[in-house]
């Protein structure tokens, strides 16, 4: 295995904005169109020598096919710069940087821009395809008679929409969504409301406390809308949440009795985030000071009714490949699709007839310290933009090893369908 060295250059990312019930101000390319730009132009000598742009997105609009090439263009990069996306549902962001990696490692790239983006709020509404194939008899129809004849036909519910958002939301192969699946592994390892909801006010309060401290000040790149208002803070985060007010939420996926409310779930989402890439040769060749190592990054794949255990199945083949304990780990971060999905993480990796039965191992990984993990909140109180959230958490996390002196940490998040990804970051 080729281990050369790829180093994170420097990284930004938008706000993450909450979907409010419409179309939000930006598309995924308008986000990573401005976000992009500003990050290049930090480093002009070497912009213009970018071998790769990889993007990861799960839901472009229409006329954001190959949204990574879209961006490189609409940035004014050169038209000679090859461009890709990537879709791995959830992970899709940390797969661009994973595919970045291996470009500089197997020698055909030296810089590479990286990153996620989703804007959530632009799903579509879909036909039914009853009206679509009645859309087409009308379309053959040549005569009066033909056309009156389906005219006729016609029903005001072949008009009801489909929200394309609860379909990429919901697995086919075991027809779960991800809230589902959310409440069966709390019900596996015995995880209760009231747990979900004091995980889920911390996350709350953690970001908070983050915002007010400036936390984000080198991670956070303003978007500015058409109207010139200017949106500079992940705008989801509720610090007045209290464990009084999360109770009041009833169940959304399992009615009546279910634990998993909105309250305790990450945010439908809009965001972006890059990251410059470069490996040891091109650090000298344009002067570049990085900031931090991408060390390896592992994939594992479990029973897709069961995907929010998928940190679980791939942190432990990075530790293993790195031969690392928990303890050698200074700092995680596991996206908070749900706050069940988490607990029920740490749970797993605690567990030892788990990691026996489920990962092969001889006793369960440990407890890893929540004093370490998701420090500044994480997707209940931020959201997750999903093309987004593997790209962020690991921006954040390049960002909290180095304000904080510390050296290694795993950035880790679960997949729909069934995966997990996690990623070794260090500072050297």
């Amino acid at each position: 295995m080729n281990t050369s060295p790829v180093y994170v250059v420097d990284g930004l990312r938008s706000p993450i904005l909450k979907a409010r019930g419409r179309p939000g101000l930006f598309t995924a390319s308008d986000m990573a169109v401005a976000i992009g730009r500003t990050l290049l132009n930090r480093h002009p000598a070497a912009a213009e020598h970018i071998d790769e742009i990889i993007l990861g997105c799960v839901m472009p609009r229409a006329d954001e096919a190959n949204i990574a090439r879209l961006a490189g263009l609409r940035m004014a990069l050169p038209q000679s710069i090859p461009a890709w996306t990537v879709q791995r549902n959830c992970a899709s962001g940390m797969q661009a940087l994973d595919s970045g990696m291996d470009q500089i490692r197997q020698g055909k790239a030296e810089l590479i821009l990286a990153g996620g983006v989703e804007s959530m709020s632009h799903a579509p509404l879909l036909f039914k395809e009853e009206y679509v194939h009645w859309l087409a008899d009308l379309g053959r129809a040549k005569s009066v008679s033909q056309k009156l004849k389906v005219l006729a036909k016609f029903r005001p519910g072949l008009l009801k929409p489909i929200i394309g958002l609860l379909c990429g939301l919901t697995d086919p192969t075991v027809d779960m969504s991800m809230g589902q699946t959310a409440e069966k592994i709390a019900h596996r390892f015995n995880i209760s409301r009231q747990q979900m909801d004091e995980y889920a006010m911390r996350s709350q309060l953690r970001l908070a406390q983050a915002q007010q401290d400036n936390v984000f000040a080198e991670e956070i790149e303003p978007l500015y809308d058409q109207r010139g208002k200017v949106h500079e803070i992940d705008d989801g985060v509720r610090p007045d949440t209290t464990m009084e007010k999360l109770a009041k939420l009833r169940a959304v996926f399992d009615r009546p009795h279910g634990k998993v409310t909105a309250g305790n779930s990450a945010q439908i989402s809009d965001g972006a985030a890059w990251l410059l890439l470069a490996s040891e040769k091109a650090l000298k060749k344009y002067k570049l000071k990085p900031l931090a190592q991408l060390t390896s990054c592992h994939w594992g794949a479990l029973d897709p009714a069961e995907m929010g255990l998928g940190p679980v199945y791939a942190t432990d083949k990075l530790l293993k490949q790195n031969k690392l304990s928990l303890d050698d780990i200074d700092y995680w971060e596991l996206n908070e699709a749900f706050a069940g999905q988490v607990l029920a993480c740490l749970e797993a990796f605690a567990d030892d007839s788990y990691c026996q039965e489920f990962l092969g191992n001889k006793k369960a990984w440990g407890v890893i310290d929540q004093e370490k993990l998701n420090v500044h909140g994480g997707g209940v109180a931020c959201g997750h933009p999903v093309g987004m959230t593997g790209a962020r958490i690991v921006l954040h996390l390049v960002h909290l090893l180095r304000t904080r002196n510390a050296q290694r940490g795993v950035a880790t998040l679960c997949i729909g369908g069934g995966q997990g990804g996690a990623m070794l970051i260090e500072v050297l």
